[in-house]
């Protein structure tokens, strides 16, 4: 397989003699040579003009925890000034886009809505189709690409954690989404962006695909990635998903839970500064030997709000971001079994898979 970073024959010519930004992180790398090399310095190395590098949540460097607000600084190794989208604004302003004429994103997503790179890419193309600017996407595999599963979407949930009419695994790479956005006029006032994918080659979405690098701090390894969908529904509970040590979103649990077979110790870390139950011993359940998921397991929700002793605090506010609903809440409140809640969810997915189909570059 051949990824879009890779291409650099297809994408050096359209970027020559322009002044471009780049939308990227710490993932946005050639892995193929001995050396790791990051796009900006592979650019810059080709005498591409680099006025600016915007940045996501994680920040540029991608050490940051999830949620932390970023500023803005300067590349200490290149002296590009770097842009946070993910501070006081989470969309480019004109100022920042005076004199460009080309931005390239290309950041790695794991395949599930409420990972906020869909959300950076969705304000990066209005800001783009707002003052007339190409974006060249260069496309990445998706780790969570082999199905399609989870509520859609719903109007009054939508946030930064999801703002579109899609399920929680959508089975997309980042350019075919960023095609859909563009398609189905996402953006606002039903603008269009000017848009170029660098596409993958002998990209099968059915194969299992182990990223070189972890693409935020706590999603260190394919488990965690695979697991993520299933168990970031935890993060609007009571409920520690392991950040903090080093099993993060393969583990789950608390410290006053009875009759579990695991224990864990959330401390302070980088990308983990204040963990939940940090320094206090939580007894919970491993899921590092769980079989490879091809869809949302919602068992081990359920199984914590019947452990959970205080119930009527054990959804927060959120909660209905991330689920991108306000039904899933109440499902679970009244016993509703997963098979049940799942047959709810199968209108609102044939929807999609129907528009989805528009957008697929790939088979």
């Amino acid at each position: 397989m051949k990824i879009g970073i890779e291409k650099t024959d297809i994408y050096i010519p359209a970027i020559e003699n322009k002044k471009i930004a780049v939308v990227s992180n710490h993932t946005s790398k050639f892995y193929k040579s001995k050396n790791k090399i990051h796009l900006v310095d592979s650019l810059l190395s080709r005498g591409v003009n680099i006025s600016k590098v915007f940045a996501p949540e994680h920040g540029f460097r991608g050490n940051s925890d999830a949620g932390e607000k970023i500023i803005n600084s300067i590349d200490s190794k290149t002296g590009i000034p770097i842009i946070s989208l993910y501070g006081n604004k989470k969309k480019p302003s004109e100022k920042d886009l005076k004199n460009i004429d080309v931005i390239i994103f290309d950041i790695q997503d794991v395949g599930a809505r409420f990972y906020t790179y869909l959300s950076t890419l969705h304000y990066v193309m209005e800001s783009c189709a707002e003052n007339n600017i190409e974006l060249i996407v260069l496309d990445r595999p998706n780790p969570n690409g082999h199905y399609i599963d989870g509520p859609v979407m719903e109007r009054e949930s939508t946030s930064f954690v999801g703002l579109h009419p899609v399920p929680i695994v959508y089975g997309m790479t980042i350019g075919e989404y960023a095609l859909m956005i563009n398609g189905e006029k996402w953006l606002k006032n039903s603008l269009e962006c000017k848009l170029k994918i660098i596409e993958l080659s002998n990209y099968d979405r059915k194969s299992k695909y182990i990223l070189p690098e972890r693409p935020s701090p706590n999603l260190p390894n394919y488990k965690s990635i695979n697991l993520y969908p299933s168990l970031c529904f935890f993060e609007q509970t009571p409920v520690s998903v392991g950040r903090g040590t080093t099993n993060q979103f393969q583990i789950f649990g608390k410290p006053d839970w009875k009759k579990t077979n695991y224990q864990f110790k959330p401390v302070s870390m980088p990308g983990a500064k204040y963990p939940k139950f940090e320094n206090q011993i939580c007894n919970g359940f491993s899921l590092k030997n769980q079989k490879y998921l091809s869809e949302i397991n919602l068992k081990w929700l359920i199984l914590a709000y019947e452990k959970e002793k205080n119930k009527d605090n054990f959804f927060k506010s959120g909660f209905h971001r991330l689920a991108g609903n306000k039904t899933l809440e109440k499902q679970i409140k009244n016993g509703l079994t997963e098979i049940e809640i799942k047959e709810s969810w199968s209108e609102g997915l044939e929807k999609f898979k129907n528009i989805r189909k528009k957008y697929l570059i790939y088979n």
